[in-house]
């Protein structure tokens, strides 16, 4: 939990839990889509010197706890990430040659805090928040 990075004159240690959902919270991260782009947001993290240190993709959102380096703003990783990874699932799944217009696979806006201290109660949420939504998914059988 208190591992420190190191920049040439910084230590820094800061984690963040971020939550994204496609458009229109459409249900569209099953399947082979949600095997592949576990490796995809992992390489686009790295390019901004980050690190997804835990990641759950459900159904219609995702979460990840990333640490991110101080001298990128959350914004700017986030942004990145979203959008890259919007581009690719739209070359390799929708047929798309070239960067589109007018379409989009996630929504604006995420959701994001600070983990500090909580780290592993972060992890921990994000660990039991898929096990919680299949539970919710389940049809109730005594209706």
């Amino acid at each position: 939990m208190n591992d420190l990075s190191n920049l040439s004159h910084a230590a820094w240690d800061c984690k963040y839990h971020i939550v994204w959902i496609p458009k229109y919270r459409k249900k569209v991260l099953y399947g082979q889509l949600r095997k592949h782009l576990g490796e995809v947001l992992r390489e686009l993290a790295r390019r901004k010197e980050s690190m997804i240190v835990e990641g759950r993709l459900m159904a219609d959102h995702m979460h990840m706890l990333i640490a991110i380096p101080p001298k990128y703003a959350v914004a700017q990783v986030a942004g990145f990430m979203k959008g890259k990874s919007a581009i690719h699932i739209a070359r390799t799944y929708a047929g798309k040659k070239q960067n589109f217009t007018g379409q989009n696979f996630r929504a604006r806006g995420y959701y994001v805090s600070t983990a500090g201290r909580d780290e592993d109660v972060v992890r921990e949420y994000i660990r039991r928040r898929e096990e919680e939504d299949k539970r919710l998914d389940q049809p109730n059988m005594f209706r």
